[in-house]
């Protein structure tokens, strides 16, 4: 609303320069780009014109060059906290307002670009408060000779490893592992497709997000959604199974509860565990899950 106000009241009161004079922008005092105002306006109108699109493209640049995502604590294969580390952005609003007045002026410039930490969700002291409490756990068993699939297994077991679900947040499994592409090391290994085995991408990771499913329904949470397979699976008791697929089904659960919940991921030898902590605050009420034998 600012950005248009002044906008306005410069399209009115002021004719556009065509200065060849140029703004150069700054990070820590050092020059990472050097434009000149006729870049971004539209001087053939006669009117000082701000190219938007042109515009936005160039601050989309420059977040991608020095902004980066926070990083949240995590724990190790021993337990031992990893501590977060602090993200970064361009403070875009402040940037623009700077950008604006050098525009609409008839000077040379520098611009130091405005950077604003951006801090993680979960910090040390969080993790060590939720690591405390075991509220749920599932095991389940595989193959590990069947490279492809432990290895698809293995990737998405990963992906959920140190997931931090806070109260009333809902977990996405597909949102949470993302997309099972090649790119990201899946592989190809038998599926079920409408009641038949066949091979895709990804294969086996039903295997993970079934795990899941019966370790936080153990926790107690509320399940969101789930569905099972068209036919039975060999690693989880009948109707305990949760099958996904990126442009089908998915697992979701909520964490109705008033702390957050820690789930812990991993594979060993030919063993799925997955376990799920919270706070010794919670007030919790798991519930029993079957097992089979592993």
């Amino acid at each position: 609303m600012i950005f248009s106000l002044l906008v306005g009241y410069l399209l009115f009161t002021q004719p556009i320069t065509t200065s060849p004079d140029s703004l150069t922008i700054t990070k820590d005092g050092h020059p990472v780009a050097i434009i000149n105002r006729e870049d971004f306006t539209f001087s053939q109108t006669g009117l000082p014109l701000i190219n938007t699109n042109k515009y936005s493209k160039f601050l989309d640049n420059l977040d991608n060059q020095f902004s980066f995502d926070p990083k949240n604590a995590s724990l190790d294969q021993n337990g031992v906290i990893i501590p977060e580390q602090t993200g970064s952005k361009i403070y875009r609003q402040a940037f623009t307002e700077q950008f604006y007045a050098y525009l609409f002026s008839s000077r040379k410039a520098k611009l130091e670009l405005p950077i604003l930490t951006v801090y993680p969700k979960v910090d040390s002291e969080l993790l060590g408060d939720i690591r405390s409490m075991r509220i749920g756990r599932y095991v389940t068993s595989f193959n590990p000779r069947n490279k492809k699939r432990a290895n698809n297994i293995q990737l998405a077991t990963k992906a959920i490893n140190n997931y931090v679900v806070f109260p009333g947040e809902t977990f996405s499994f597909n949102k949470v592992v993302g997309k099972r592409t090649a790119a990201k090391g899946y592989l190809r290994a038998p599926v079920i497709v409408r009641g038949e085995f066949s091979e895709d991408i990804g294969g086996g990771i039903c295997q993970v997000s079934s795990t899941l499913y019966n370790a936080v329904d153990n926790a107690g949470v509320k399940i969101v959604e789930r569905f099972s397979h068209s036919r039975k699976v060999p690693y989880i008791p009948p109707g305990r199974d949760a099958t996904v697929s990126w442009y089908g089904p998915d697992f979701e659960f909520k964490n109705n509860y008033n702390q957050p919940v820690l789930i812990r991921a991993r594979t060993l030898g030919h063993l799925l565990i997955i376990k799920v902590y919270s706070s010794e605050n919670i007030n919790y009420k798991p519930r029993k899950v079957p097992f089979l034998p592993y």
